[in-house]
């Protein structure tokens, strides 16, 4: 936890009251966005994403498998992430693996839609090679380098900075292949790649409530003033894809369709068109 004085914590709530934060920014206001892809030549895909101090990496690792037999028509999709034991105090030991742990679960909420696949931004059926016999599996893994608060955020615009990046090779079937082989034999090509359609998958906008008020993209001091933090993660066309709550205060209804609704507005607004557009520059960048 962030260490405050009894005046730091008056000036952080005070400032929010009045709609100017301690870095001069108005509630609805994120830190500058910066996004570098391609930073892990080894996966797949990957990207790095900075907002303010918080400082995140995800990588996108494909590998061929098996479809479950409960799903034999889709792919499969792990998300997990790891905190570096530098990136703060409250990371080293099993303060670390308690958030590694909630942030992972978080993601699998926001950019999966749960356990039922419902209002996923990644479409398990795109992963399908050959129906209840091959699919890929993505591994998607997140670290925290260094954090200054809104790590949900970050690491939900990283993993979707990392999906834009990402190339899976195209497979075919071998053509001696039956269809009664139960595992046929595939041919990978080294030249030929799939790019993945992102254009789906949602932003995570976290409103954390300080007082009686929420904010956006709160730093590390401000989370320690927190009541509750709610993370709604939007898709472009507006729709909710997922929801998930920190924070042991309750909270009405009402206050969470208001919350919705507040979180819809900073998507479209902001983070969006601002991610997209430095998605963008970073593979322009790195293309050069």
């Amino acid at each position: 936890m962030v260490g405050l004085s009894l005046g730091e914590k008056h000036f952080i709530q005070g400032g929010i009251a009045q709609d100017l934060r301690s870095d001069g920014r108005k509630r609805l206001t994120y830190r500058p966005i910066y996004v570098e892809t391609g930073v892990i030549p080894q996966a797949n895909g990957s990207a790095r994403v900075r907002i303010g101090g918080t400082d995140v990496i995800a990588s996108v690792k494909a590998e061929l498998g098996r479809p479950s037999q409960l799903q034999p028509d889709k792919g499969k999709v792990a998300i997990n992430v790891d905190c570096s034991s530098t990136a703060a105090p409250v990371f080293e030991g099993r303060g670390g693996e308690e958030l590694s742990t909630e942030l992972s679960f978080a993601l699998q909420c926001c950019l999966l839609g749960g356990k039922s696949g419902s209002g996923a931004g990644i479409n398990p059926s795109s992963l399908i090679v050959v129906e209840g016999k091959i699919c890929w599996d993505l591994y998607i893994d997140g670290l925290v380098v260094s954090s200054d608060g809104n790590l949900l955020d970050a690491l939900g615009a990283a993993i979707k900075a990392a999906l834009s990046n990402t190339g899976i090779p195209r497979v075919q079937v071998a053509s001696s292949a039956s269809a009664g082989d139960d595992q046929p034999e595939v041919e990978i090509s080294d030249e030929e790649f799939m790019q993945f359609d992102t254009s789906g998958i949602p932003v995570i906008v976290t409103l954390t409530k300080v007082g009686k008020h929420y904010i956006v993209d709160a730093t590390a001091e401000e989370e320690s003033q927190m009541s509750s933090a709610v993370s709604i993660s939007i898709n472009r066309k507006g729709h909710v894809c997922g929801l998930t709550k920190r924070g042991g205060a309750g909270l009405d209804p009402s206050i969470i369709l208001d919350m919705i609704s507040v979180a819809r507005h900073v998507s479209d607004h902001q983070l969006m068109n601002k991610l997209d557009s430095e998605i963008a520059a970073a593979e322009a960048t790195e293309e050069e």
